[in-house]
């Protein structure tokens, strides 16, 4: 796995202003596998300058030529696909089969969609005696999670390119090391230099400076409510652009009439995936009180089969490890009914959480209203369909749901009462064209496709 001691800047590698480092580990068996530098403010501040110095060319490139270089990028991404996912495995920890499929997959996918978008998105438009400009909003902070460490990287270059837009990335202390093997690829791709800039660093550090500098024009921020909260702050006092993709306490909600036995094992699949380290994770399942019993006992056996360190990876970390083991117990002196796993370590080392099933929760629980991230369900039972909205859009989160119903039509019903910016119906699959993004404390703006370009355009009219 190859590392580098710098940042990308400018469009080389340069050592860092300081010499602060950060331990990379691998959280399978809490081994350090790398060391990055740990980005000052010095280093955000040399990347804004030279995103701004590349700003007016790489603006005024036309789409085609940006389109041109977003598909080098996408050819870069699947090229190196088995490294990608590798080195995300070596620092998140998901297995091995997951991180070709989804953490280098998805990706690549969503790049290849921006580079068809540049292509063919309409960046003006004739309204009456006016003409309607879309223009780059400007120099671009993204600062990234995690938990998905390079799509969310992709999800807000990508787009920020095919718009015009030059960018400094902060992405996660966690999983820094394929933000370095991105950095790679777009140097591969012909993109220009300065047009991608890479700070490796603490989010209270170098992410802060990123987000206070006067030379960033739009901030994305993907994370936590509360830090969102405070750049949402620092952004608005600046009178600067803000987009944040925050937390999510998802339901997924089975109607009377849906097939019960697949609602329940795909709705455990998608909170044990990624060691439910997932924003809109489908963490509240909500069962009609007639089948509710059966539910229960179908969680339980369709849990046993996500074995820690075989189906489920571990944790990020041990902070985020211990996280998860409390809200456990939590759940337990609220009086939850464990139905499977527990605080208990199911391995002897890394940062392992038992896959783990609550029946029983109710809508006042810390489980029913609080993101845990991590491989943790709650059932929840409901009397009729009204009972069920109230119980599904009585969090401060809207992030995405589900909807299970024998008649599709239904389903749509149910879904359009929930106040929540995505919903899958009867187990709908993944579209890199829609827009990603939440009601309420989920967030602010969408991700993804057009809605996800538009975030980075701002508009100028032409009156004849």
């Amino acid at each position: 796995m190859k590392q580098h001691d710098a940042m990308y800047i400018g469009g080389s590698w340069r050592p860092a202003a300081g010499d602060g480092t950060i331990e990379v580990v691998d959280p399978a068996d809490g081994r350090v596998i790398a060391t990055v530098p740990a980005g000052s403010a010095a280093d955000v501040d040399a990347a804004v300058r030279a995103a701004r110095a590349a700003l007016p060319g790489w603006a005024a490139t036309p789409p085609a030529e940006r389109a041109d270089r977003l598909a080098a990028l996408h050819e870069q991404l699947v090229g190196r696909a088995e490294e990608i996912a590798e080195t995300v495995t070596a620092e998140l920890g998901s297995p091995l089969a997951f991180s070709r499929a989804v953490h280098a997959g998805v990706p690549a996918a969503v790049c290849g969609s921006y580079a068809e978008l540049a292509r063919t998105f309409s960046f003006e438009e004739r309204i009456g005696n006016s003409t309607v400009l879309l223009e780059p909003v400007g120099v671009v902070g993204a600062i990234t999670p995690w938990n998905y460490p390079l799509h969310q990287v992709v999800a807000k270059v990508a787009p920020a390119l095919a718009a015009g837009c030059t960018v400094v990335l902060k992405p996660a202390e966690d999983t820094p090391l394929v933000a370095q093997l991105f950095a790679e690829c777009v140097d591969a791709a012909g993109i220009p230099a300065g047009v991608f800039n890479l700070v490796t660093g603490l989010g209270p550090v170098a992410g802060q400076a990123l987000a206070e500098h006067d030379g960033i024009d739009l901030v994305s921020f993907t994370g936590s409510t509360a830090v969102g909260r405070r750049i949402g702050a620092a952004a608005g006092a600046a009178v600067k652009q803000v987009a944040l993709e925050l937390g999510g306490k998802s339901a997924n909600v089975v109607l009377p009439s849906a097939d019960l036995a697949k609602a329940v094992a795909v709705g455990v699949a998608n909170v044990m995936a990624n060691s439910g380290q997932t924003c809109s994770a489908w963490t509240r399942m909500l069962v009609h009180e007639d089948r509710y019993d059966e539910a229960v006992a179908l969680a339980a056996a369709a849990v046993a089969k996500y074995v820690p360190g075989e189906r489920v990876g571990p944790l990020v970390s041990a902070r985020q490890r211990d996280r998860v083991r409390g809200y456990i117990e939590r759940g337990l002196a609220e009086g939850a009914r464990l139905v499977a796993g527990g605080p208990e370590a199911p391995c002897a080392q890394g940062y392992f959480v038992s896959p783990t099933v609550f029946a029983d929760v109710t809508p006042d629980m810390t489980l029913a209203q609080e993101e845990i991230f991590g491989p943790v369900l709650s059932l929840m039972k409901y009397a009729d369909e009204d009972d069920a909205v109230r119980i599904a859009n009585g969090t401060v989160y809207g992030l995405a749901g589900a909807v299970w119903a024998a008649d599709e039509a239904e389903a749509v019903a149910f879904a359009r009462r929930l106040d929540t910016g995505q919903v899958d119906i009867n187990g709908g699959r993944f579209n890199p064209l829609a827009p990603f993004g939440g009601y309420k404390q989920s967030g602010v703006g969408r991700e993804l496709g057009p809605h996800g370009l538009t975030e980075y355009l701002q508009t100028k009219s032409l009156q004849f």
